[in-house]
């Protein structure tokens, strides 16, 4: 019996000295390590993969949409043929119009630098859909036909057709409820409709895609715009476009016209206008913190996934762990164990959630018609917070590996 205390020291002095000196033992990579135990389970594998790749495409979902709401609301934006837009000082966004005087927009016209000014016309009207007759509000955008005041192909070749009475473009990127207009168009067939209980003909097509906000577009002369819209005052306009002459410094002709102009109205270059518009979406609606939302409740949801899966690999393989640390494995060792697991999780789950993910884009891009399209730069944001969900969830489980006390299995 006496000598039982001495048989158990020199087992714990043993251990130690393996500890510290576990040079004559072979190792494998923890990389190595790490593909074994996740291949050993491979239902759990599998689940894991699952997972991830379920989070990755919520992410890439989350983040199309939102891409999809700041590029459709900024197309009218940068479709504008000018360096400087107008706006009224109380103007929010696209859908929340306020209206000026066009006298302040020809006072713009005497500054040094400008060549010329363009009124916009901008107003939400009643579409009847010459198919089913049904009443739909259609964005009415009224334009001076001769100025060629936006840069689409499509408008600026038919604008001869705006100068008659009563004509007008459709947008054929619009959504299916105002009818098969593009269709009937490119079979050559007469559309009339009712646009304001006005008859109107549709001339031509052009192409905007439809927004959060705006699921049609139509596209008329001033002159029209004005029958269509007889609630509107007259001598109010809702954008001014500035074009300048070729050797005008932007900054400068900027600097007079706000010197110049009273404070009903602001003036700004065409790339803040398309700025403003993505700010008034993103903090001034609940749509773009909507987004945001999901892409952390993915995130978490991701993380809480590869937690449970790493957290059950590290329990089920405690005593192999113990026994590592036994014979002189470092903790950093087993640790490097269990992060390459959620790494190589990580990589494992990304493929195919992306790939799942650019076939929902071209499903919801044909049922939606908005600009969903993949981009190098979210593919390579969605890795990183996938790495980062799955790094979060090794940080956490690893704290089970701590319970690994070598003295434990003797």
């Amino acid at each position: 019996m006496a000598n039982l205390p001495a048989n158990r020291d020199s087992k714990v002095n043993h251990a130690q000295k393996s500890k510290g000196a576990p040079n004559h033992i072979k190792r494998k990579p923890p990389l190595f390590l790490s593909w074994l135990q996740l291949r050993k389970e491979r239902a759990r594998l599998l689940v894991a993969i699952a997972g991830i790749s379920f989070a990755d495409v919520l992410m890439f979902l989350q983040m199309g949409f939102r891409g999809a709401l700041f590029s459709s609301a900024v197309e009218f934006h940068h479709s504008l043929n000018g360096e400087i837009v107008m706006l009224s000082s109380r103007y929010r966004s696209l859908i929340s119009l306020d209206r000026f005087t066009e006298r302040r927009l020809y006072q713009a016209a005497g500054v040094t630098g400008v060549e010329s000014v363009s009124p916009i016309y901008l107003n939400f009207m009643q579409w009847r859909n010459p198919d089913n007759k049904e009443i739909w509000d259609i964005f009415v955008i009224g334009i001076q036909p001769d100025d060629q005041v936006m840069n689409l192909p499509d408008v600026q070749a038919n604008h001869q057709q705006l100068r008659e009475p009563d004509t007008a473009l459709f947008n054929s990127g619009s959504r299916a409820e105002f009818g098969p207009i593009a269709d009937w168009f490119h079979a050559r067939e007469v559309i009339s409709t009712e646009v304001n209980q006005r008859q109107i003909e549709v001339r031509g097509l052009f192409q905007l895609s439809p927004t959060f906000g705006i699921n049609a577009y139509l596209i008329t002369s001033d002159l029209n715009f004005l029958r269509m819209a007889r609630f509107r005052q007259g001598g109010l306009i809702d954008v001014g476009v500035i074009k300048l002459q070729p050797n005008a410094d932007v900054g400068i002709v900027l600097a007079a016209l706000q010197s110049r102009l009273p404070n009903d109205v602001k003036v700004m270059t065409k790339a803040d206008y398309a700025k403003a518009e993505v700010a008034f979406w993103n903090a001034s609606t609940p749509v773009g913190y909507t987004f945001d939302l999901g892409v952390v409740i993915a995130f978490i949801v991701g993380a809480v996934i590869v937690y449970q899966i790493l957290y059950s690999d590290v329990t089920d393989h405690l005593p192999e762990y113990a026994t590592l640390k036994a014979i002189g494995f470092r903790d950093r060792y087993l640790l490097a164990v269990v992060f390459q697991e959620s790494l190589i999780l990580a990589a494992l789950g990304f493929i195919p959630g992306t790939a799942i993910a650019l076939g929902l884009y071209q499903i919801t891009h044909v049922a939606t018609l908005l600009p969903m399209a993949m981009n190098a730069g979210r593919v390579v944001f969605v890795f990183v917070l996938t790495t980062l969900m799955c790094s979060v969830a090794a940080s956490m489980a690893v704290r089970k590996l701590q319970q690994a006390d070598p003295a434990d299995i003797f």
